[in-house]
């Protein structure tokens, strides 16, 4: 990818959220609240925490942000192709719908069957392969079927959409210590992390969150590039084949920190939340998660805002986890 981290400027990011606020995806500036106006346990240290509330976004995740922004600037009636676990490709797919465009998902075998269902009701065709090989009929329908390729994390009108999201964050708390937000691919860190930097936050920290299973950006920063593996977790929105190149250096250049949870503790944080009234799948806890086990050093009597990102998880699936 051409693009650099220093491409990706405070204009640029700007100017991507005037386009996804204008969309005619009708994106949400989604509710920031309080910990403590909440029925969430204490936690032993006194800090002033925000959750911002991406789980009630529509489609039911941060992902339409950028999707908002990847779709304003490509041509009408074009055919996309993608690979999705589920968040992305249903932003993908409800955003196809609304512009009339053709669109294929290729999620892994490992997402629930309810997503890939969900995807098809949209009019818009899913293939299921082992993870391995997400890539590999990507580049197959780019090349035989003549598809544009729409990345769901290593793509910078993407990163630049979900940037708004560190806009509305600045905006309720103009100058936070810390910042949680969950890691996948990279964009949503990414993006956030640009903006609040960028915005004169020069001493705000930003932590990353991984579960332990499929940590790839947490390898990467060890190994100084963007590297692939085999992923496994219950937070399969955040085992990617492989971390971002631009989401790496970005988040190289502007986050603090990747943090690793393990799947026990997303469980745990998702039935924390629910009992709360919050609906948040696995991938959207993983910043909570990481909060309440301790692994964000420092935080007592810091104002701390954590991203809750997405809440796409079915009746069905929220019964396997402990009361």
């Amino acid at each position: 990818m051409e693009t650099t981290a220093d491409s990706i400027t405070l204009q640029v990011l700007k100017e991507a959220r005037e386009t996804v606020m204008s969309s005619p995806l009708e994106v949400i500036n989604t509710p920031m609240i309080p910990w403590c106006q909440t029925t969430l346990p204490c936690l032993h240290v006194s800090c002033n925490i925000h959750l911002k509330l991406e789980n009630m976004q529509r489609t039911g995740s941060f992902k339409i942000r950028g999707v908002a922004n990847q779709f304003a600037r490509k041509s009408k009636g074009g055919h996309f192709v993608t690979m999705s676990a589920g968040n992305y490709g249903k932003s993908f797919a409800f955003a196809s719908k609304h512009y009339g465009t053709k669109g294929k998902v290729v999620m892994p075998e490992t997402a629930p069957i309810s997503r890939s269902l969900l995807i098809q009701s949209f009019g818009i065709e899913v293939e299921r392969v082992p993870t391995p090989c997400l890539m590999d009929v990507v580049n197959r329908c780019v090349q035989e079927d003549n598809m544009t390729f729409l990345h769901s994390f290593n793509d910078p009108d993407l990163i630049a959409g979900h940037a708004s999201l560190g806009f509305e964050v600045l905006e309720v708390v103009p100058n936070p210590d810390i910042v949680v937000v969950c890691c996948g691919g990279g964009g949503l860190l990414a993006g956030v992390a640009a903006v609040i930097k960028l915005s004169g936050c020069e001493g705000t920290r930003i932590y990353g969150v991984e579960p332990e299973g499929a940590c790839t950006m947490y390898k990467s920063f060890i190994e100084k590039k963007p590297v692939g593996m085999e992923s496994k977790s219950i937070a399969s929105g955040l085992a990617p084949p492989f971390a971002g190149a631009l989401p790496y250096v970005l988040c190289q250049k502007y986050v603090e920190e990747i943090v690793l949870v393990t799947d026990e503790e997303i469980k745990s944080a998702v039935s924390s939340l629910y009992r709360a009234g919050l609906v948040v799948e696995p991938s959207g806890s993983a910043a909570f998660a990481a909060i309440v086990n301790g692994r964000i050093p420092d935080i007592t009597g810091k104002s701390v805002v954590v991203v809750l990102s997405g809440g796409n998880i079915g009746k069905d699936e929220l019964t396997s986890f402990p009361d």
